[in-house]
């Protein structure tokens, strides 16, 4: 396994983070608030991510670079497990179980994010929720560990009405930012990701999550290096 001890050596220099899957960046941006180094792969042009950035099939690339990183966040297309997509009758590929072999490959600690829909083929996820961090949203993710722990916060009841999947957002209401919702300013306000489209809004993590979970995967880092 890569030593955390590599972090300490890299005097002045951050930690490095592979952000698979990155889409417009949401995660990464919680990632780089936490303190990390960010480099983004997607398969995909992604010209509104706001870090370094590789075009690249992201499976492939944790297997041939990933051990160069010191932690990999991985966040693999939920659609496969997707309530809207599954009415819909659309076709996805389920890359968990690929994602996880290879983030195993490369003796590095690492997350998988994804959906509830997943939660069955996930092992012991934690569960976050925007209102756990203050934001005007419920959107709940999922985000499953590997070689280190994560605590899972207190989930308090939903006391705030919700508006419908893909509605305007009534008055006294949480919106639900999925599919093609209106309100794509205010969306990026609540969810803290004014560079994104509607796009990257409807399928990103929070940063609040990110940066909240980057913060105990830098404390197990540094954990790893002093014991080491």
């Amino acid at each position: 396994m890569t030593q955390p001890t590599d972090i300490r050596h890299r005097s002045g220099q951050l930690p490095r983070l592979l952000d698979a899957f990155c889409c417009q960046g949401g995660a990464g941006m919680g990632y780089h608030l936490a303190g990390f180094d960010v480099t983004g792969v997607d398969i995909h042009p992604q010209p509104r991510y706001p870090f370094a950035f590789v075009q690249a099939e992201a499976v492939a690339f944790i297997r041939e670079h990933g051990a160069e990183f010191d932690f990999i966040h991985a966040s693999p297309p939920c659609q496969h497990h997707s309530d809207c997509q599954r009415i819909r009758g659309n076709q996805h590929p389920d890359l968990i179980a690929p994602t996880r072999a290879a983030l195993k490959s490369t003796g590095l600690p690492w997350v998988i994010e994804n959906v509830s829909g997943a939660v069955p083929k996930m092992h012991a996820p934690v569960m976050l929720c925007g209102a756990m961090y203050g934001l005007a949203t419920y959107r709940h993710r999922y985000f499953e560990t590997g070689s280190w722990l994560l605590p899972q916060p207190e989930h308090r009841a939903h006391l705030v009405p919700q508006a419908k999947m893909g509605r305007p957002i009534p008055p006294g209401h949480y919106g639900q930012f999925v599919g093609n919702f209106s309100g794509v300013g205010h969306a990026r306000r609540v969810m803290g990701v004014k560079w994104m489209n509607r796009d990257g809004i409807r399928e990103c993590v929070p940063p609040a999550y990110t940066r909240w979970l980057g913060t105990h995967a830098l404390a197990a880092l540094t954990c790893e290096a002093v014991a080491t």
